[in-house]
């Protein structure tokens, strides 16, 4: 019944092979999707604030507004669910807010420094609430220090402040008034989600005991969470492909998995092969008529095949026939589903189907609020990463007050947009800024000299570089320092700047501050590595208590209530499992032994963990509609019982004991009516893999 282990991972990183690596992932080029006309339409939000701001005001004011629409640009580009107006509206009422504060502050170097470190903090903490509240806040770091280096008054700081939050403004609405492809993140994430069990069912036919990753459908869940205005307009094609994905994909491991499902060989297992085979043909036909938003086209032959025969029975009966006349009935609720008119719903009452609710204003602000003081504590990495770049952002700006270089902000700014909470993103963005740096404003210079720029042919040649960024983002960040590079050099061509001292000063300046940003990580790190422990036991407790929730089903009548308590174990373990592989992976790139948990041991626990889940999945997708096996509810309070002493002697590194388990086991296997359940054949494969688990952290 157990998969094949995987082999362990590769040893420690020493420092020079670990920022080696990070060095060559960060000027890497990615392979991704373009998407030009939402880059034109950034582009252009950019250039009429520009235009706009050089044909009222001054230079100065033109370069606050196009760093306001550029900003809140950028942050619209971010891979989020909320929508991208009110990303550009949030991200531009910040800059507005830290330029202007920046600039009253400035006058006193104490109290500007002060403001500075207190500001770093809080956009550290921003990470808490999520990547996009991160780079975000970093960005209104870097509003204060560019901006209050513009106005010479108190009301012109005001002017600044309003011409920046114009330009996200003037973004939002032009993100309102040309939609470029409306819904398509949310397209993508479903359709995403329906090709990975699509994949997983053809893969199910050779092996069938693939692996499965769940992080698609936890996406298009996190995609399926609206408000009830988003509900309302929401497209009928997003509505149930979702939950209907993630009910065929254990009835698809149940049908091909040799032991609860049908035989390796023979009659049995060729069956099986065709209803994957169409399984998979369904899936993928639907998931490419959401992402076009088209309506699905199923060929008939899968259709044929996804058909109880007249002649005869799917297969045999028992647990095997359960799972395919299963996997039937719901591909026939996938074509029913493709029926339905794809065009967006009707604003209608309370009537219409639920959602998951996405919380806005006060909702959303607790949320964050909870998100940060959960992490105000010092093992936490977001902390830390608080900590560090307050810290940093002040000794670079102290640092550059002693240089004699005019654009000092440059190297307290690179180290707010380099450092991160772990160590490969800090140091491939290190690498990344500073060659993409060196060639923007290297090419931006080149072009200055050759051209001779004034104000208009330099805000026409920062335009086109940010619309160049735009569209060059999906690529990297060494594309984007690149543009970014350019697009400064530009901005500052319009007030008149000298772009050979421009450039060698930002070059000068990206070279400090990204030596002091990867230094500091050095110092002050926040290794992974000494938690991994404590990130298995958490997964360990979340797989168990889905275990136990799919037992303690199988005991007890059908209620909503068990479904839920099922549905939400499953969500917690997959959280729990998707924290374990970014930690582990984070950990993986550290310069630094694992002091918490060899990788040998982890790749271990981990396979054991993936096949106690699996096992659980397994035993769900035959939940009976009636009590069926009162032993399991016996086993279900073993094992939760075992489970918190195996948690916490997984954190002290003690020996983990399942003699409870076993104990009930033992119990259920002598008192069982049933011997060849598929409760109790499961329950004693789950028992062996606890076991293996103890073996691999012991």
């Amino acid at each position: 019944m157990t998969p094949a282990r995987a082999r362990p991972p590769a040893r420690a990183h020493s420092w020079s092979r670990a920022l080696r690596d990070a060095a060559r992932a960060g000027v890497s080029v990615e392979r991704a999707s373009l998407t030009p006309l939402i880059a034109l339409r950034g582009a252009v939000g950019v250039g009429l604030i520009l235009a706009w701001a050089l044909w009222v005001g001054s230079p100065a004011l033109a370069v606050s507004s196009a760093f306001g629409a550029f900003a809140s640009g950028v942050a619209s580009f971010q891979r989020s669910w909320r929508p991208r107006p009110a990303l550009a509206l949030g991200a531009a009422a910040g800059l507005a807010v830290s330029s202007f504060c920046g600039y009253l502050a400035a006058g006193h170097p104490a109290l500007f420094l002060v403001l500075l470190a207190v500001w770093s903090f809080g956009a550290g903490m921003g990470w808490a609430i999520g990547p996009v509240s991160g780079v975000v806040s970093a960005l209104t770091v870097a509003a204060m220090l560019i901006v209050v280096t513009l106005p010479t008054s108190v009301a012109e700081a005001a002017m600044h402040a309003g011409i920046i939050a114009l330009g996200g403004l003037l973004q939002a609405t032009l993100i309102v008034l040309f939609p470029v492809r409306p819904w398509g993140n949310r397209r993508d994430a479903l359709a995403d989600a329906l090709a990975a069990v699509a994949d997983y069912a053809r893969r199910l036919r050779e092996d069938p005991y693939a692996p499965f990753d769940p992080q698609p459908l936890m996406e298009a869940r996190e995609a399926a969470a609206v408000t009830p205005r988003q509900a309302r307009r929401r497209p009928r094609q997003l509505h149930g492909y979702r939950t209907l994905a993630e009910s065929i994909r254990p009835v698809l491991a149940s049908l091909a998995d040799p032991v609860v499902g049908a035989a390796a060989e023979g009659p049995e297992r060729d069956r099986v092969r065709e209803l994957l085979r169409a399984a998979a043909t369904v899936l993928d036909a639907t998931a490419r008529a959401v992402r076009r938003g088209e309506s699905v086209r199923i060929p008939e032959q899968a259709l044929d095949v996804l058909k109880v025969p007249e002649d005869g029975p799917v297969l045999p009966p028992g647990p095997a026939r359960k799972a395919a006349l299963r996997l039937i009935a719901l591909t026939e609720e996938v074509v029913e589903a493709a029926q339905e008119p794809v065009e967006v719903a009707p604003s209608a009452s309370g009537t219409g189907p639920a959602h998951l609710r996405r919380p806005t204003g006060p909702g959303l602000l607790r949320v964050a609020l909870r998100a940060v003081r959960r992490e105000l504590r010092w093992s936490s990495p977001v902390f830390r990463h608080a900590v560090r770049l307050s810290a940093v952002v002040s000794a670079a700006y102290l640092l550059a007050q002693m240089l004699p270089q005019q654009h000092w902000y440059w190297g307290a700014l690179t180290v707010v947009m380099v450092l991160r909470p772990d160590f490969s993103q800090t140091y491939q963005r290190g690498a990344a800024r500073l060659v993409g740096t060196i060639a923007g404003v290297g090419i931006a210079g080149g072009v200055l000299a050759l051209v001779h720029a004034g104000p208009r042919l330099s805000a026409l040649l920062a335009v086109l570089a940010v619309g160049l960024l735009y569209l060059l983002m999906p690529l990297g960040y060494a594309a984007v320092s690149a543009c970014t590079g350019a697009y400064v050099v530009f901005l500052l061509g319009i007030v008149g700047e000298d772009w050979a001292q421009t450039v060698w000063e930002r070059i000068a300046l990206t070279l400090l501050g990204g030596v002091l940003a990867t230094v500091s990580y050095a110092l002050f790190p926040a290794w992974e590595s000494p938690w991994l422990r404590d990130r298995l036991a958490r997964w360990l407790t979340a797989n168990s208590r889905y275990a136990a929730a799919v037992f303690a089903a199988n005991a007890e009548e059908p209620s909503k209530d068990r479904q839920r308590a099922v549905r939400q174990a499953l969500l917690d373990a997959r959280a729990a499992r998707m924290e374990w592989e970014e930690a582990t992976a984070r950990a993986d790139s550290e310069p630094v032994r694992h002091r918490g948990l060899s990788r040998r041991k982890a790749a271990e626990a981990r396979d054991t963990q993936i096949t106690a889940g699996r096992l659980a999945m397994l035993l769900e997708a035959h939940t009976p509609n009636g009590p069926a096996e009162p032993e399991a509810r016996d086993f279900a309070a073993a094992l939760t019982e075992a489970t918190a002493d195996a948690a916490a002697a997984v954190r002290e590194r003690r020996p983990v004991d399942w003699a409870p388990v076993h104990a009930a086991l033992a119990r259920w296997q002598r008192d069982a009516e049933h011997p060849g359940g598929v409760a109790l054949r499961v329950a004693d494969l789950l028992t062996a893999e606890l076991d293996e688990f103890a073996a691999a952290v012991g």
